[in-house]
């Protein structure tokens, strides 16, 4: 199984990408859930996949690293789920949210991508 690298991810950064994921939910494609987020990095059209910090167990997420690594899927870790659920667009908590589609988000995306990509 490939290495994946737990990474701290700055304030300013997670922001940002929460902020992107609103203007992409609204404006792009977005798969909401851990299951729908997975099918999307598996067929390469996750453009950037966020992760929450906070789940119980961790073995829910741990695969999402992994494949996005091998899959060359940018992917970010926030806080908690609850943030991740309100950017979503969902009153409830989220693990893992994948952008399939930026829309107007597309080169905040890109730009946070390459920041990631830098921390690791």
């Amino acid at each position: 199984m490939a290495q994946f690298v737990k990474f701290d991810v700055p304030e300013e950064l997670a922001n940002k990408a929460l902020e992107a994921l609103e203007l992409a939910r609204d404006t792009g494609k977005i798969k909401k859930g851990t299951n729908e987020a997975t099918k999307a990095i598996e067929r390469g059209n996750a453009k950037l996949v966020f992760v929450a910090e906070d789940v119980e167990p961790a073995e829910i997420i741990a695969h999402i690293p992994p494949l996005s690594e091998e899959k060359n899927a940018p992917y970010i870790y926030i806080k908690n789920q609850k943030e991740l659920g309100a950017a979503s667009g969902l009153g409830v908590a989220c693990a893992t949210v994948a952008i399939t589609d930026a829309g107007k988000a597309a080169e905040v995306v890109q730009d946070i991508a390459q920041k990631i990509e830098a921390l690791k």
